[in-house]
């Protein structure tokens, strides 16, 4: 484990700045969750950062886990050491299956061998979600903006996004040209893509088809709308770098033509009608009239969407949708004694995410909601001062997972991001 004494240093500093002792013992034990815990340093100079309690590294969660760091990379050549590495590994598993979202540390086999897919002893598992393809690129684009190290963008970059935009427009007519499928005999089948692995109908639209969203769930309908939206962020940061950063026109015009026509699936497909909230985004359609109204607390969400930078917190659209999301008309609200929130249907009824509620505060600029969304999180914790995934609203301590890398990361991530909003926490 690298040390990263400078960055330590810094932090150190700012933990004396906390007046309240819950608050800065969790930021401190959430901040430091992933390095400690969860980064490997392999002998090529790559880095393996495993999700937490399951021996396998996720390319969603990885780039989640870290984000936190991102401040740090000028200042502590460590930090650079972990996340350059972690891309560098992130690109290769890529290159190496761009339908799997979930890769073991060497070619041992292990994961999810009962699945009926195509296997690869790297593979840990084989569901096929967007976001995996687009969480390193939004890592690597934000990691060049805070570093100006454009040494990234090399040609096993370039190599590795045609890869990915080989697949996104594959997936396009998923039925007509992919051979993916996915499903898990032994599970219940709403958690494995219908149709035996192939997925249900659905039109050509211009959207990208994914067998599952980034809960791990399948999709009810195949064209998963946050995806689609996390793709188009990802893209634009792709046209900015093959146009100012690692110039080549021919890739940039492919990145272009596929972000218009994801786009105008998106306006076209993804937006609805509702009788209470006016215009918002659906969450899934099939693109012959069915849509799935929800938000699951798993990030890329419609709530999530001014943190990924598809648009701004007061785009009226988002407004809509996320009022519709913070109700009981989104089946995945839930509200109890101490929590209210955003949950999933991969965990029990009445349990709400702590992701969901952070993503929450993070989307907010409004101050008293950012201060009792944190005052929530503090309170559902059941003493443990570190983030869990699914929490009973009306018992802190029954939850799923005693800490999650993920969750504690993006914690720490909202403190730092909304310190000034929370200036009565702090001396200075």
């Amino acid at each position: 484990m690298l040390e990263c004494k400078v960055m330590r240093k810094s932090i150190s500093d700012f933990l004396e700045t906390f007046k309240d002792e819950k608050m800065k013992k969790t930021f401190e034990n959430c901040f430091y969750s992933t390095l400690d815990t969860t980064v490997k340093m392999m002998e090529d100079g790559t880095a393996y950062v495993f999700t937490g309690d399951i021996p396998a590294m996720w390319l969603r969660d990885s780039s989640a886990q870290v984000i936190h760091y991102l401040n740090y990379v000028n200042i502590d050549e460590d930090v650079k050491k972990v996340i350059k590495g972690m891309i560098e590994r992130q690109l290769f598993y890529i290159r190496l299956d761009p339908y799997a979202n979930a890769f073991n540390e060497v070619d041992n086999n292990n994961g999810h061998k009962g699945d009926i897919t195509d296997h690869s002893p790297w593979v840990w598992e084989r569901k096929f979600e967007i976001d995996s393809l687009c969480y390193p690129i939004f890592l690597a684009h934000r990691y060049y903006k805070v570093s100006n190290d454009a040494t990234i963008f090399n040609q096993k970059f370039k190599d590795t996004v045609n890869v990915i935009l080989d697949l996104f427009k594959t997936e396009q007519t998923h039925h007509e040209k992919s051979k993916y499928i996915h499903f898990r005999p032994e599970d219940d089948a709403s958690f494995s893509v219908p149709n035996e692995g192939k997925g249900g109908s659905v039109a050509h639209t211009g959207l990208i088809w994914s067998g599952y969203r980034p809960s791990d769930d399948a999709c009810e309908y195949g064209y998963f709308i946050p995806g689609n939206m996390f793709a188009v962020v990802i893209l634009k940061q792709l046209e900015e770098i093959f146009t100012d950063i690692s110039k080549d026109e021919e890739l940039c015009a492919k990145v272009t033509a596929l972000k218009n026509e994801i786009q105008q699936g998106i306006d076209k497909y993804g937006i609805i009608e509702h009788p209470e909230f006016g215009r918002m985004y659906a969450y899934e359609v099939d693109g012959l009239g069915n849509r799935n109204l929800m938000d699951d607390a798993n990030v890329p969400s419609l709530l999530s969407l001014p943190y990924l930078g598809y648009c701004a917190p007061e785009d009226e659209l988002y407004q809509n949708t996320r009022k519709f999301v913070l109700s009981k008309e989104n089946r995945f609200y839930f509200a109890g004694k101490f929590l209210q929130g955003v949950g999933s249907p991969h965990t029990p009824e009445n349990y709400v995410w702590h992701i969901g509620v952070i993503m929450q505060a993070l989307t907010s600029n409004d101050q008293q909601e950012i201060i009792r969304l944190l005052e929530m999180v503090m309170n559902s914790d059941a003493g443990k001062m570190l983030m869990h995934e699914g929490v009973n609203v009306d018992d802190e301590n029954e939850y799923t997972r005693e800490w999650f890398a993920w969750a504690n990361s993006l914690f720490a991530y909202f403190i730092l991001d909304k310190k000034e909003y929370l200036a009565d926490y702090f001396t200075k």
